[in-house]
């Protein structure tokens, strides 16, 4: 991911990415700011009733004026509660809705990016940024951007009165802020570069667990727990360094900070007791003047913890920014086409060469021209790493390639948008993905909106439906995480039922029988049979069995398409193709003759 701006620099820049989700809430921010307001001024009144008290005193002569006042201030109470609770219950609900929203345009702007993005970033680190970093973000809305308001509102208010009551002893107070305001500066700079280096590492600690996490079986299998849980161990640890500095410097920061304010509050309350003992103003005005100090006081103090939060929150919203900020590296060039509303399913690859972004030196596929009629079934073959599923990742255009171009009904597919693309082909691939919902769900992950009769029937065309009904709850049984409660069979027979209910007219069958045992691949491969009838099937197998059915077999070499035709004319010509089939068949009959021995 891009890293935009300096870690190092004193910036709050990224907190202005907060200003348009908190514009969209006016009515509710307006709420909340009113109690906000309500609030400091109500709590501003308090030293006035001080200074009156004080300054009539306690005698029997003014017990009914002294009752007035306290009745007055059990009424200021209630108000100050009342604007509390008002002020937290929007704050709160402002900071929830608008993390709420953070949280749902990430993760909508995630989905649109390009698989090679998740080609080079960690799934885990990426979820620590949707729910760590935006958890910080609400903990600022909804709690610090109130609390530092209202000390904003308090100390400016305080500032005021203390001016109004006694400008003398304001003048001593007001020379010690520059004091304060230095350090609060430079040490933001420490605290915020800090914070993202903390929010960093936590991040790479999550995405090695969410790995670990993933794999568990193979960690097991291959006896690492140890080694995984020494790494975790050590990213964890380094994840607390990193957060003991941020809190070391914002430790400091609060403690410069609150001593310079209290020692100035003292300062002044020593002037202004010799003012008070030479006649210059009167006890009451003196505690009118302290408690507003302290009022300014605690409001500097707050701040200064506040600024670090902020400058958290600023690293948060910046890693959050670095994700928004990323582009999709799959656009749809103009003029934009559509596909014809049926697709017939014709495909031409004109001249197409392709790497991956990681591999930039390393063709995956070279100068390949191929043209496939609709309903025409073509099977790719070749060895592993050819490049046959590359050629299915340029046809779903997960990557575009580096030259030349790909058509679909002569419609070039770069000026297509890549949803109305895809809607018009199936695939079953050959590492499937199962998600962690019920049976039906995952079939109707081809077509959500279509009704049970529809996925039943799916699934008993893919041969799904038997062990489907035999579990606990039948087509509502929750299956495990990635599918980890089914077979490899059972789960290439739901990819293969969520195909059947695509009913796409390009089909992409990436070894769809691989993980079959013999008596269900020879079911399987009858529901296949039936769902190409009509439409354009492209097939990867490596088990040539699987393709003698097809109109044409292609095979690719090195990213190369060096044979085309039929089973019997590739092998009569005795090519790469005939020896794949010499080898298949040679290595069958020795498995056969073993397992008759």
């Amino acid at each position: 991911m891009r890293k935009t701006g300096n870690p190092g620099r004193a910036k709050l820049g990224p907190l202005m990415r907060l200003k348009p989700y908190l514009l969209r809430y006016r009515g509710r921010a307006a709420t909340a700011f009113f109690f906000l307001t309500l609030a400091g001024l109500t709590t501003l009144t308090l030293p006035l009733a001080v200074r009156r008290v004080i300054d009539h005193g306690f005698s029997e002569a003014n017990s009914t004026f002294i009752s007035n006042y306290f009745s007055v201030l059990v009424v200021i109470a209630a108000i100050l509660a009342l604007a509390s609770a008002g002020r937290y219950y929007f704050v709160m609900t402002l900071g929830e809705r608008v993390v709420a929203d953070i949280r749902r345009n990430v993760f909508a702007h995630i989905t649109t990016l390009s698989p090679a993005f998740f080609d080079r970033e960690q799934s885990g680190e990426i979820v620590s940024r949707l729910t760590a970093d935006t958890t910080q973000i609400r903990s600022m809305v909804g709690a610090t951007l109130s609390v530092a308001l209202r000390n904003v509102i308090l100390g400016t208010g305080a500032v005021t009165m203390m001016v109004v009551t006694s400008p003398k002893l304001s003048a001593l107070v007001l020379a010690a802020i520059p004091v304060i305001i230095i350090p609060l500066v430079a040490f933001g700079r420490s605290v915020r570069k800090r914070s993202r280096e903390a929010q960093d590492t936590l991040a790479a600690s999550a995405a090695f667990a969410s790995e670990q996490i993933g794999a568990i079986r193979t960690v097991q299998a291959f006896t690492h727990e140890e080694k995984a849980r020494s790494r975790f161990a050590a990213a964890v640890e380094g994840a607390f360094d990193a957060a003991r500095g941020t809190a070391a410097a914002r430790a400091l920061l609060t403690f410069i900070a609150i001593f310079t304010v209290l020692s100035s509050v003292v300062a002044v309350l020593w002037f202004g007791s010799r003012d008070v003992l030479s006649g210059v103003i009167s006890a009451g005005t003196l505690g009118q003047f302290v408690l507003y100090s302290v009022f300014a006081a605690g409001a500097l103090g707050a701040l200064s913890e506040i600024w670090g939060e902020l400058a958290q929150t600023a690293g948060a919203l910046e890693r959050i920014g670095e994700l928004l900020d990323e582009e999709p590296a799959i656009t749809v060039r103009q003029p934009e086409l559509a596909l014809p509303e049926k697709p017939d399913g014709a495909i031409a690859l004109e001249d197409v060469s392709f790497a991956y972004p990681g591999r930039p030196d390393l063709p995956a596929l070279q100068h390949i021209a191929l043209a496939i009629q609709p309903g025409e079934r073509v099977a790719i073959v070749g060895a592993s790493g050819a490049g046959k599923s590359t050629l299915f990742s340029l046809l779903l255009r997960y990557y575009d390639p580096a030259n030349g171009r790909i058509l679909i009904d002569g419609t070039d597919i770069a000026q297509v948008d890549p949803q109305g693309l895809r809607q018009s082909i199936a695939i079953v691939p050959q590492d499937v993905t199962v998600f962690a919902a019920t049976a039906r769900e995952n079939i109707a992950f081809g077509r959500p909106e279509a009704s049970q009769e529809e996925i039943e029937a799916a699934a008993k065309a893919a041969h799904a439906h038997e062990f489907i009904e035999k579990m606990a709850y039948g087509y509502d049984t929750m299956i495990g995480e990635r599918g980890i409660t089914l077979s490899g069979g059972q789960r290439q027979r739901i990819a293969i039922a969520r195909a059947i209910l695509r009913n796409a007219p390009i089909l992409l069958l990436d070894e769809a029988t691989s993980a079959l045992d013999a008596e269900s691949e020879m079911l399987v491969q009858d529901a296949l049979d039936r769902l190409m009838t009509g439409r354009t099937t492209l097939v990867i197998a490596h088990r040539l069995a699987t393709v003698l059915k097809a109109d044409r077999i292609v095979v690719i070499d090195e990213g190369r398409i060096v044979e085309e035709g039929t089973h019997d004319s590739l092998v009569r010509r005795d090519g790469p193709y005939a020896r794949l089939a010499r080898l298949q068949f040679e290595s069958g009959a020795q498995a056969f003759r073993g397992a008759a021995e």
